[in-house]
């Protein structure tokens, strides 16, 4: 055998070699996908974020030629779902749903089984969700400026219910409370369920809650609309004003939700589901479906995402700092 047939045959074999040794992620880029992708959801069934998931996984099935299932792994703050993802191969074949506890846990809870914002790689902001601020109808304001005089004058009177320490409802109230320069009462609930059954009661006088469950009794009057806690008035509530128009500048607390997956995830991957998620966001159907749920589709770039992923940790954490809650 000549000297050059050693050499090509030694090259081909130094080529076959590299190939066998190549990690499945990076074998995996040019055929993505090719086998089913699980969307992690760290709430049960029937929730928010779950709703978002399995509207977009059914769309993404013909859009990726695979199968995209749902998968509910609710606990612990959301956190048991979070960490699956975190630790799961980064392959772009396990996903997580991430909410806005991802910005919040990490000032509530004195320990969290991952870094948002190292252990993830940000897809796309799905939804964005506001809230209301809402009044039972025996308190004497009947808008935003109102209650903000009110509870200057009866500093610590006024009692706010919220779903429980830490949650959506109590620091969204929390962030109007320290940017009116006020103080209130908190009320904390093992839920939102308890809260608003108080609230409408007349057992508290006031909540932030999500517009679907407070929408029917504003409208037979027994609750009364503050204002919209996103800086845009709501699709489904187009005559209520944001609390930002009504008396409050710059206010701003919205529930959201977000594919990402585990960091180190091949941008190809990263970018090839950026594309098709957003194309069902986008979709008339999609924004049609999510606006009967109060919901507004975002389908930002994964840089939008992430960047706000960190706005959010910082904003959250002054809140709970200034509000003194104590981490769990």
């Amino acid at each position: 055998m000549s000297t050059r047939t050693l050499r090509s045959a030694g090259l081909l074999l130094a080529a076959a070699l590299a190939l066998a040794v190549q990690t499945p992620d990076v074998l995996a880029q040019g055929n993505y996908p090719n086998r089913l992708v699980r969307i992690v959801v760290p709430n049960a069934p029937g929730s928010s974020p779950d709703i978002v998931a399995r509207l977009i996984a059914q769309p993404l099935i013909e859009r990726l030629g695979q199968p995209v299932v749902v998968d509910n792994r609710a606990g612990a703050g959301t956190m048991i779902g979070g960490e699956v993802v975190a630790k799961s191969p980064h392959d772009g074949y396990t996903l997580l749903m991430g909410i806005a506890t991802l910005a919040i846990n990490p000032a509530t809870y004195k320990k969290v089984p991952y870094d948002a914002l190292r252990d993830f790689a940000p897809i796309t902001q799905a939804v964005s969700l506001p809230g209301i601020l809402v009044a039972h109808s025996s308190l004497p304001a009947r808008s935003v400026k109102e209650l903000i005089a009110l509870a200057k004058a009866r500093p610590g009177d006024i009692a706010f219910a919220s779903g429980g320490h830490g949650s959506y409802s109590h620091l969204s109230t929390e962030l109007f409370i320290n940017m009116a320069g006020i103080r209130m009462l908190h009320v904390p609930y093992k839920g939102s369920g308890p809260a608003v059954i108080d609230l409408l009661a007349g057992h508290v006088s006031l909540m932030t809650s999500n517009i679907l469950s407070a929408i029917p009794h504003i409208r037979v009057g027994r609750l009364r609309a503050l204002g919209i806690t996103s800086t845009k008035r709501a699709a489904g509530a187009p005559d209520i004003p944001t609390i930002a128009e009504a008396g409050l500048p710059g206010y701003e607390s919205v529930q959201w939700s977000g594919l990402l997956a585990p960091a180190g995830t091949p941008r190809e991957i990263i970018t090839r589901l950026h594309k098709e998620t957003a194309a069902v966001l986008r979709s008339p159907e999609m924004k049609e479906r999510l606006a009967k749920d109060g919901a507004e589709p975002v389908a930002s770039l994964p840089e939008e995402f992430a960047a706000y992923i960190r706005a959010e940790t910082v904003k959250w954490a002054k809140i709970v700092k200034s509000a003194g809650i104590q981490p769990e």
